[in-house]
């Protein structure tokens, strides 16, 4: 059976940088487990134009760092464009469409 993972990075209202630092720990302990995939929920911001935390952990996702970790990402509101692709990797992820399709506030990792 895959390994989903569903990480929650808004929990305690944390700052950008505390937030990024626990997505990068939380990324390489789901690897070294086994996970297949993690759903991020970094919440879309209440400016209206994405928050802090969402454009920080989008950003740290195409970093170079992460390249021994990350095999592909896409936000929610790509889902439908690349759900093709990630089910082919993941197929489990089908449990989280409902989720994921659409939502601006989630971000899904695949892990190498």
């Amino acid at each position: 059976m895959t390994k989903i993972k569903e990480i929650n990075l808004e929990y305690g209202s944390p700052t950008v940088d505390t937030a990024v630092r626990n997505m990068v720990s939380q990324l390489g302990t789901c690897k070294g487990q086994g996970y297949k995939a993690v759903i991020l929920v970094h919440g879309y911001g209440s400016s209206g134009v994405g928050g802090g935390i969402r454009t920080a952990v989008r950003n740290k996702l195409r970093e170079s760092s992460l390249s021994g970790i990350v095999r592909s990402c896409c936000g929610g509101e790509q889902w439908y464009e690349k759900k093709k692709e990630l089910l082919s990797i993941c197929g489990q992820l089908t449990e989280y469409q409902r989720k994921i399709d659409g939502n601006q506030g989630v971000t899904v990792v695949i892990l190498k």
